[in-house]
């Protein structure tokens, strides 16, 4: 199977400048090391109606292009099912029946962070379990053997991160990301992710995932976000920060691809161009502080 970098995105809305540019850069990853660059709609949460369209015109508009057609979630039901089979067959999985304020509300060991699943429901009896079935639907947790688990990532290097019990299926039937982000990967022969740094923290509990189903752990490179003047991760109520917005105030989709571009100390101009002049040993390892003055025209 071809080696791949990917973009995974969640149809929810109109993808940002922070979205853009972290598919810049998964596709500059890609590109410079000789791999296929793959799209996966993440779509197991609620859609937005139209949303994957404008995504996938948006994408294109800024010259990233893929090799191979469009996978979505929602297609993949049976592998995410024949995992967790996988896990349960071998004592690797247990039914929980708590509910997110519980878990928020009960005491975790000292190392763990807030949220982290303190094992409430991982020793329950047989009939402990048909009593709490019989008032509450039950989401899968993986019955984990390890409380941390570390990971090289290209940019952040060694890193080690809590492994809890975390969920494989939600309680309303829907498959838990860090499960299906897992299987995907390895099933698309995606040996490379890069995306956001905010999801460094969750990736120790994928590795160890990949792992214990005997599938290959990729190489990793968190790569940081854009932000506003605060300081906080650009959302799309910071403004022109969509393909769309920005057009309205005439910035042109190939101008925000040059702002992408020089924002990584690359050159302006069709992304094909940047790939010989990228390193990932040269990137700005701050945030990128996205300001009213850098969504200007040209022209102003």
């Amino acid at each position: 199977m071809t080696s791949a970098g990917r973009f995974a995105p969640s149809p929810s809305g109109e993808l940002h400048i922070g979205n853009l540019r972290t598919a810049v850069l998964a596709w500059l990853f890609a590109k410079s090391t000789g791999r296929d660059f793959l799209l996966r709609v993440e779509d197991l949460d609620r859609a937005r109606s139209g949303a994957e369209a404008e995504q996938l015109r948006d994408l294109e508009a800024i010259g990233v292009t893929w090799d191979a057609a469009v996978v979505r979630q929602t297609e993949r039901a049976p592998l995410y099912a024949e995992a967790i089979d996988r896990l349960t067959a071998v004592g690797r999985t247990y039914e929980c029946f708590c509910t997110r304020r519980e878990i928020q509300e009960a005491p975790s060991a000292p190392h763990a962070p807030q949220g982290a699943y303190p094992g409430t429901c991982r020793r329950l009896s047989d009939a402990e379990r048909g009593i709490r079935r019989a008032s509450r639907p039950a989401s899968i947790r993986l019955r984990s053997d390890v409380q941390e688990w570390a990971v090289e990532d290209q940019l952040h290097g060694h890193y080690v991160g809590v492994v809890d019990d975390f969920v494989l299926r939600r309680n309303d039937g829907v498959t838990a990301y860090n499960l299906a982000v897992v299987v995907d990967d390895a099933a698309q022969g995606i040996d490379q992710v890069v995306r956001g740094d905010d999801l460094l923290p969750s990736t120790p509990r994928q590795a160890y995932l990949a792992t214990l189903l005997g599938l290959p752990v990729p190489e990793y490179a968190h790569v940081p976000l854009v932000v506003n003047h605060d300081g906080v991760r650009l959302a799309k109520r910071d403004g022109a920060v969509t393909l769309g917005d920005l057009a309205a105030v005439g910035i042109p989709a190939s101008q925000v691809r040059d702002l992408i571009l020089t924002s990584l100390g690359l050159p302006a101009g069709p992304l094909e161009d940047a790939v010989e002049f990228f390193a990932p040993q040269t990137l700005p390892r701050e945030p990128w502080v996205w300001t009213a003055s850098a969504a200007k025209p040209a022209s102003t």
